[in-house]
């Protein structure tokens, strides 16, 4: 093979990954696809954030997403918390899905490391590794893997004992000797022993690149990142920064000749790329099972309900036009497989009623359905109204129906408590959010840490359009015409004006550019809650 060859990307940090990594999706598939790579893998920091997205952006490009994570990992027991000079003692590994059962071990190793193992940072241990070994790829990791961090310690010795040890978990073919070049002296230190290494235990050596942004030049806009999240200015000689300007998605040809010598380690990367075969399936939501009375199914115990509730909403008699229409509903709800989805909710506000929590009426186009009144989900009678069920939900329509529900915030802690009890802590969870850095931002943060004044940025900030409809328009829209943002470009004018003649303004907006629209850090949602 030569150096026109492809290769396969199996180390990427996107922009999920909070601290470091400037890597926006489209844009790795975009240059991967470009250079011929037909496949390229995501390997966030301690989390799986950014794996859907890449997946789905992967799979509409014709690139074959490989799916990992670069976790954590200690060598004690990852509930241990030990004191954070021992804590710096966390070591980089990468773990890789080959198969769809290794993606949901890959979810549970994520998980466990966050609700067991998080101290600082979600960590993982050998008992983890262990038990959800399967279907699972493990490299030794970059230079903060403990292979190669033994080796900086001069034990060539532990440092085999370690790969020895991983190789036991994962298997001869599941585990690799990972090796990397980025101009750096602890690497070029560590390479030939990586290379013993794998000689001693029989292990395949594979070539990677830690990719945390896309183009060479997008280096300035990820060393911004870095000294946005951390505080710093450019200037400070004792920040967190990466040594040197190679870590982004270096083309098949760059990697081949970093690694003429020895021509495996990038020929495992398309070996990899052959075995990761995760199917992830969409559009199939699961529902929780409701428990339900014995001798009943989830859709008689329905019926049983709405025609209880509807006898108290329009009298003991019911009229023939008012059976018609919770018959058709329900009807449609069984077939759809949606009673289930009645339930929950309907058990939610039954119990917050109860309980005395406040209760909204209803919003949204749940109003026009008939069994949802009857289960006093809402408070507006559809059929007095006229109401129509099908602009709520139909049959042509496979989607899942969508119930607004408010409840009394002071007591939200408790409804999410009672969702957890009822159906089981594992089958409930909240949701992360991302908060994203906006142009404002981008230019007030840019400016700030490139030691400029706060009035620089605030000044080029200040010439921003205004929001138009709600909705901002981005740095790059204001500098150059694009179709969506045409009212905010005639608006932008003076900021282009200053950014042609102002030096420091057009090196404010330059890095700005890069760092705006990147996720600054994940929370949780205020509300939602997922149950399965």
């Amino acid at each position: 093979m030569g150096g026109s060859d492809p290769f396969v990307h199996l180390h990427l940090h996107t922009e999920y990954s909070m601290l470091d990594g400037a890597a926006r999706i489209d844009d790795v598939i975009a240059r991967a696809k470009e250079d011929g790579q037909p496949a390229v893998g995501i390997t966030d920091h301690g989390n799986m954030y950014g794996v859907l997205d890449f997946y789905k952006a992967a799979r509409a490009n014709d690139v074959k997403p490989i799916i990992g994570m670069e976790g954590y990992f200690v060598t004690w027991p990852r509930q241990e918390k030990r004191p954070r000079d021992e804590e710096s003692k966390r070591y980089h590994l990468l773990l890789l899905a080959e198969t769809t059962e290794g993606y949901r071990n890959l979810i549970k190793i994520s998980s466990k490391a966050y609700l067991e193992g998080f101290h600082y940072k979600p960590r993982i241990d050998w008992d983890l590794l262990e038990q959800y070994h399967h279907g699972l790829i493990a490299t030794s990791g970059c230079l903060g893997g403990l292979v190669c961090q033994e080796l900086l310690k001069g034990d060539v010795q532990a440092a085999t004992e370690a790969a020895g040890r991983f190789q036991e978990i994962f298997g001869r073919d599941h585990f690799f000797i990972e090796m990397q070049d980025h101009g750096i002296a602890d690497q070029t230190k560590c390479n030939p022993h990586l290379v013993e290494i794998a000689k001693r235990i029989g292990a395949p050596l594979v070539a990677t690149n830690d990719s945390h942004y896309v183009h060479r030049e997008d280096y300035d806009a990820h060393d911004a990142l870095l000294c946005v999240q951390t505080g710093s200015l450019r200037e400070d000689t004792n920040r967190f920064k990466f040594d040197g300007d190679q870590f982004y998605l270096k083309s098949s040809a760059e990697m081949w000749d970093l690694f003429r010598e020895i021509p495996d380690a990038c020929k495992n990367t398309l070996w990899i790329a052959e075995r990761a075969e995760v199917e992830i399936e969409f559009g199939n939501p699961v529902l929780p099972e409701f428990p339900v009375p014995e001798g009943h199914t989830e859709d008689t115990y329905l019926r049983e309900l709405v025609y209880e509730g509807a006898r108290e909403r329009w009298g003991g008699t019911l009229a023939p036009h008012i059976t018609e229409r919770l018959d058709y509903e329900l009807t449609v709800i069984a077939e759809m497989g949606f009673s289930g989805y009645f339930l929950v909710v309907w058990d939610l506000i039954r119990y917050a009623k109860e309980r005395g929590i406040r209760v909204g009426p209803g919003r949204g186009s749940a109003a026009g359905s008939a069994i949802a009144y009857c289960l006093r989900i809402t408070e507006l009678d559809p059929v007095k109204y006229d109401l129509l069920f099908e602009r709520f939900l139909n049959p042509g329509r496979k989607q899942m129906p969508d119930i607004d529900m408010d409840f009394d915030e002071r007591y939200r802690s408790e409804m999410i408590k009672y969702a957890a009890d009822r159906y089981g802590e594992d089958h409930v969870a909240q949701i992360v959010t991302f908060s994203t850095i906006k142009a404002r931002a981008a230019v007030r943060d840019a400016a700030r840490v490139l030691g400029y004044p706060y009035v620089v940025g605030d000044k080029i900030a200040k010439l921003m359009p205004p929001l138009i409809m709600g909705r901002d328009t981005p740095l790059y829209a204001c500098l150059d015409k694009h179709p969506k943002y045409e009212e905010g470009y005639k608006m932008a004018a003076e900021l282009r004006e200053l950014a042609d003649t102002d030096p420091d303004a057009k090196r404010v907006i330059e890095v700005a550019r890069g760092l705006e629209g990147l996720r600054r850090q994940d929370g949780i949602h205020a509300a939602a809650v997922v149950i399965t």
